[in-house]
């Protein structure tokens, strides 16, 4: 190739580059407004409810060292030289206690922590709670007995906080406003971190700066330190939410990545046919077609099944003893097995090894988003991110203040922001919110009613000739 050519090649290589740099600067020069508009509004409209559900993610946070503090009591016992059998343990409870259905046993996990054994159906208990009798293993004595709530055993100072921060102890109906929170936290977080990369590195400097410039940047740099874990909780508390959280167990089942369960089928008949005459599947009364709770937990410890477990009784003559366990710490341990009351022998297994992927990490993510997967450290991440979130926030409402004058909230960002985006930026967008918002219903529905509000007041300004549109800075 002649120099001449080499020139003009490098001089056609040098202008197509120009032209991609500045088709680059032009779609983010008329995509910023766009969304400095959704992040201003939305931080504006939600921050409320984020703030409720930092602060009280925060006391959930805290709550765990709490609980082994209050009810210390109930939880520890002097460590003995050895173990009553789980049957003499429940019979003690039962005689405190003989209220109710057996719904679970929980062996004592650990030297020194006492045994559960949980009652359904207590009067004043609430349904979908248990009434958890704490037993000292080595003595048999009854600790005192608790309400108890949930997979993780949470008592009353942790279920009412937990209550606190999913719905405001307002039932079903306030579930909403933590399904809003969440919907909308990636949503600002991802909408800052556009914004914040956007900027000029000199932009970014906290030192040397003042005013809302400062609050600016402290407000991004903290959102950006903040941004994965933000992003994380949105993610995980969506995963149980009610509307987003059914569509995605719908999803997952549709990919064949549901959480398995245990068979806790048995075959009915002979001796096996007069199991289940007694309460609870045999665990009290038990005649001698039931081999008893302690053979039951022998052979789910021969299955490798560790502590700890939670040992739940028959529902009826046609179904097993199910042994499962229930570790949330890392590394979970989430193995469970069936086993025949008739004859003690294991008649399924079930590894979480052997989970879906999908099923893998809706357990990781939910065990991370409420503190257990790893302990106390755990906790002290999502202490410090509630933290950041609530401090976000704050300095969200400072920087609209220092937009305005005097004693005046900040001035409203102007309209028309998405009709100086390229149809190419804009049809692709439209479609993928529409998608999120059909998934996320507390993020399309209310995207949608700002929308149509904003419309009709664009068009009153519009009508009275006061509707202009100025590209924020």
């Amino acid at each position: 190739m002649s120099v001449t050519s080499q020139s003009r090649t490098s001089g056609d290589s040098q202008e197509v580059t120009e032209a991609q740099t500045s088709g680059d600067r032009s779609a983010w020069a008329s995509l910023r407004p766009l969304v400095l508009r959704l992040h201003f509004y939305a931080g504006v409209l939600v921050a409320p409810f984020l703030l409720v559900a930092a602060a009280t993610g925060f006391l959930y946070a805290c709550s765990f060292q709490a609980e082994k503090i209050v009810y210390a009591h109930e939880l520890r016992v002097p460590v003995g030289k050895s173990e009553l059998p789980i049957s003499q343990q429940v019979a003690a409870a039962r005689k405190a206690h003989p209220e109710g259905t057996i719904s679970a046993v929980r062996p004592s996990p650990e030297d020194g922590a006492t045994m559960r054994v949980l009652l359904s159906g207590v009067k004043g208990i609430e349904a979908d709670h248990t009434l958890a009798v704490f037993v000292n293993p080595y003595t048999g004595e009854v600790r005192g007995a608790l309400e108890q709530y949930g997979s993780t055993g949470a008592l009353p100072l942790r279920t009412w906080i937990d209550d606190l921060h999913r719905d405001l102890h307002l039932g079903e109906p306030g579930r909403m406003y933590s399904e809003f929170a969440a919907s909308w936290l990636w949503v600002i977080a991802g909408g800052g971190l556009v914004l914040w990369f956007g900027r000029r590195r000199a932009q970014r400097k906290v030192r040397g700066t003042s005013g809302r410039r400062r609050t600016l940047t402290v407000h991004g740099s903290v959102g950006v330190w903040a941004a994965a874990g933000l992003f994380f909780l949105s993610a995980t508390g969506l995963t149980w939410s009610t509307y987003a959280g059914a569509n995605i167990d719908d999803l997952r089942t549709l990919l064949g990545q549901a959480t398995p369960t245990v068979a806790a089928g048995v075959a009915a008949g002979g001796e096996h046919a007069e199991h289940g005459g007694g309460t609870a599947g045999g665990t009290e009364g038990a005649t001698g077609t039931d081999v008893g709770l302690d053979v039951v937990l022998k052979a789910a410890r021969s299955e490798g099944l560790s502590n700890p477990v939670e040992i739940v009784p028959p529902a009826d003559a046609s179904t097993a003893y199910v042994v499962k366990q229930i570790q949330r710490g890392w590394p979970e341990k989430q193995d469970s097995v069936a086993v025949d009351p008739a004859t003690g022998e294991v008649t399924d297994v079930l590894r979480f090894d052997d989970y879906p992927l999908l099923a893998k990490l809706t357990r990781w993510g939910i065990d991370a988003h409420t503190g257990v997967l790893f302990g106390i450290v755990n906790q002290i991440a999502l202490a410090a991110l509630a933290l950041c979130l609530i401090l976000l926030i704050v300095l969200g409402y400072r920087m609209w203040w220092q937009r305005g004058r005097g004693s005046a909230f900040g001035r409203p960002l102007s309209r028309g922001a998405w009709q100086h985006v390229s149809p190419y930026l804009l049809v692709p967008l439209l479609a993928t919110i529409a998608v999120l918002g059909y998934f996320v219903p507390l993020l399309g529905i209310p995207l949608a009613a700002f929308l149509a509000v904003d419309i009709v007041l664009g068009e009153i300004a519009y009508r009275r000739g006061k509707r202009t549109y100025t590209p924020a800075a």
